[in-house]
Protein backbone atom coordinates (compact mmCIF):
# COMPACT_ATOMS: atom_id res chain seq x y z
CA UNK A 1 0.00 0.00 0.00
CA UNK A 2 1.09 3.80 -1.01
CA UNK A 3 0.53 6.10 1.63
CA UNK A 4 0.28 10.04 1.86
CA UNK A 5 4.11 10.51 2.72
CA UNK A 6 3.77 12.10 5.52
CA UNK A 7 1.60 9.44 6.66
CA UNK A 8 4.46 6.59 5.91
CA UNK A 9 7.28 8.83 7.66
CA UNK A 10 4.31 8.31 11.00
CA UNK A 11 4.20 4.62 10.27
CA UNK A 12 7.73 4.60 10.01
CA UNK A 13 8.10 5.78 13.44
CA UNK A 14 5.83 4.26 15.33
CA UNK A 15 7.60 0.57 13.24
CA UNK A 16 10.70 2.18 15.61
CA UNK A 17 8.22 1.82 18.88
CA UNK A 18 7.91 -2.30 19.00
CA UNK A 19 7.16 -2.33 22.45
CA UNK A 20 3.56 -1.46 23.16
CA UNK A 21 3.68 0.52 26.37
CA UNK A 22 6.35 3.24 24.10
CA UNK A 23 3.83 3.07 21.46
CA UNK A 24 0.92 4.16 23.78
CA UNK A 25 2.98 7.15 25.53
CA UNK A 26 3.70 8.16 22.05
CA UNK A 27 -0.22 8.31 20.83
CA UNK A 28 -1.00 9.64 24.22
CA UNK A 29 1.22 12.25 23.53
CA UNK A 30 0.24 13.20 20.41
CA UNK A 31 -3.25 13.09 21.61
CA UNK A 32 -1.98 16.31 24.18
CA UNK A 33 -1.24 18.33 21.32
CA UNK A 34 -4.75 18.17 20.29
CA UNK A 35 -5.75 21.71 18.78
CA UNK A 36 -9.77 21.78 18.45
CA UNK A 37 -11.48 23.11 15.15
CA UNK A 38 -10.88 27.06 15.01
CA UNK A 39 -14.03 28.99 15.56
CA UNK A 40 -13.70 30.12 12.01
CA UNK A 41 -14.23 27.17 10.71
CA UNK A 42 -17.10 25.64 12.98
CA UNK A 43 -18.55 26.51 16.37
CA UNK A 44 -20.81 24.38 19.18
CA UNK A 45 -23.27 22.93 18.81
CA UNK A 46 -21.64 21.06 15.82
CA UNK A 47 -23.26 20.71 12.70
CA UNK A 48 -24.13 16.87 12.59
CA UNK A 49 -23.43 16.32 8.84
CA UNK A 50 -19.76 16.64 10.16
CA UNK A 51 -20.51 13.88 13.01
CA UNK A 52 -18.56 10.90 12.40
CA UNK A 53 -21.43 7.79 12.39
CA UNK A 54 -20.25 5.39 15.63
CA UNK A 55 -17.41 6.92 17.10
CA UNK A 56 -17.73 6.99 20.94
CA UNK A 57 -15.67 10.10 21.29
CA UNK A 58 -18.51 12.35 19.47
CA UNK A 59 -16.00 13.25 16.59
CA UNK A 60 -16.56 15.76 14.13
CA UNK A 61 -14.46 16.16 10.73
CA UNK A 62 -14.47 19.34 8.15
CA UNK A 63 -11.90 19.65 5.25
CA UNK A 64 -11.36 23.17 4.54
CA UNK A 65 -10.27 24.37 1.09
CA UNK A 66 -6.47 25.34 1.31
CA UNK A 67 -6.61 26.83 -1.98
CA UNK A 68 -4.24 24.92 -3.73
CA UNK A 69 -6.10 21.79 -4.79
CA UNK A 70 -5.51 20.66 -1.42
CA UNK A 71 -7.27 20.71 2.17
CA UNK A 72 -7.10 21.35 5.65
CA UNK A 73 -8.70 18.72 7.95
CA UNK A 74 -9.76 19.75 11.34
CA UNK A 75 -11.38 18.20 14.28
CA UNK A 76 -13.45 18.51 17.61
CA UNK A 77 -13.34 15.54 19.97
CA UNK A 78 -16.29 16.21 22.48
CA UNK A 79 -15.38 13.24 24.65
CA UNK A 80 -12.48 14.34 27.13
CA UNK A 81 -11.67 10.95 27.23
CA UNK A 82 -10.94 10.05 23.73
CA UNK A 83 -7.57 9.78 23.69
CA UNK A 84 -7.13 7.39 20.86
CA UNK A 85 -9.59 9.41 19.08
CA UNK A 86 -7.50 12.80 19.61
CA UNK A 87 -4.62 11.10 18.69
CA UNK A 88 -5.76 9.93 15.46
CA UNK A 89 -7.00 13.45 14.44
CA UNK A 90 -3.48 14.64 15.37
CA UNK A 91 -2.31 12.33 12.91
CA UNK A 92 -4.81 13.08 10.16
CA UNK A 93 -4.35 16.91 10.50
CA UNK A 94 -0.65 16.56 9.89
CA UNK A 95 -0.74 13.50 7.48
CA UNK A 96 -3.04 14.21 5.34
CA UNK A 97 -3.63 18.11 4.97
CA UNK A 98 -2.11 19.32 1.80
CA UNK A 99 -1.78 15.90 0.84
CA UNK A 100 -3.61 15.36 -2.74
CA UNK A 101 -6.70 14.41 -2.28
CA UNK A 102 -6.47 11.28 -4.64
CA UNK A 103 -4.04 10.31 -2.11
CA UNK A 104 -6.53 10.84 0.92
CA UNK A 105 -9.39 9.16 -0.79
CA UNK A 106 -7.01 5.84 -0.99
CA UNK A 107 -5.70 5.59 2.68
CA UNK A 108 -7.27 2.37 3.93
CA UNK A 109 -9.60 2.77 6.99
CA UNK A 110 -7.51 -0.68 8.96
CA UNK A 111 -4.00 1.66 8.70
CA UNK A 112 -5.56 2.21 12.45
CA UNK A 113 -4.52 -1.24 13.25
CA UNK A 114 -0.82 -0.10 11.89
CA UNK A 115 -1.33 2.86 14.22
CA UNK A 116 -2.87 1.37 17.33
CA UNK A 117 -2.26 -2.04 16.93
CA UNK A 118 -4.80 -4.97 16.79
CA UNK A 119 -5.24 -4.68 20.41
CA UNK A 120 -8.47 -2.09 19.83
CA UNK A 121 -12.04 -3.06 20.80
CA UNK A 122 -14.87 -3.26 17.99
CA UNK A 123 -16.38 0.13 19.19
CA UNK A 124 -13.53 1.91 19.37
CA UNK A 125 -11.79 0.47 16.09
CA UNK A 126 -15.53 1.15 14.01
CA UNK A 127 -15.45 4.48 15.55
CA UNK A 128 -11.69 5.24 14.20
CA UNK A 129 -11.76 3.70 11.01
CA UNK A 130 -15.16 6.20 10.82
CA UNK A 131 -12.85 9.09 10.90
CA UNK A 132 -11.00 8.00 8.07
CA UNK A 133 -13.93 7.69 6.37
CA UNK A 134 -15.69 11.19 7.01
CA UNK A 135 -11.87 12.70 6.27
CA UNK A 136 -12.36 10.95 3.11
CA UNK A 137 -16.58 11.97 2.68
CA UNK A 138 -15.62 15.05 3.39
CA UNK A 139 -13.05 15.44 0.56
CA UNK A 140 -15.15 14.06 -1.73
CA UNK A 141 -18.06 16.88 -0.43
CA UNK A 142 -15.82 19.31 -0.79
CA UNK A 143 -15.06 18.19 -4.55
CA UNK A 144 -18.16 17.81 -5.54
CA UNK A 145 -19.54 20.81 -3.67
CA UNK A 146 -16.53 23.52 -4.12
Amino acid sequence: MSYPEKLQDLLDTLALLPERNDRIEFLIDLSESFEDVPAEVAQRPFPEEHRVPGCESEAFVWAEPAGDGTFRYHFAVENPQGVSARSLAVILDRALSGAPPEEVQRVPQDVIYEIFGNELSMGKSMGLMGMICKVQAETKKQLTDG
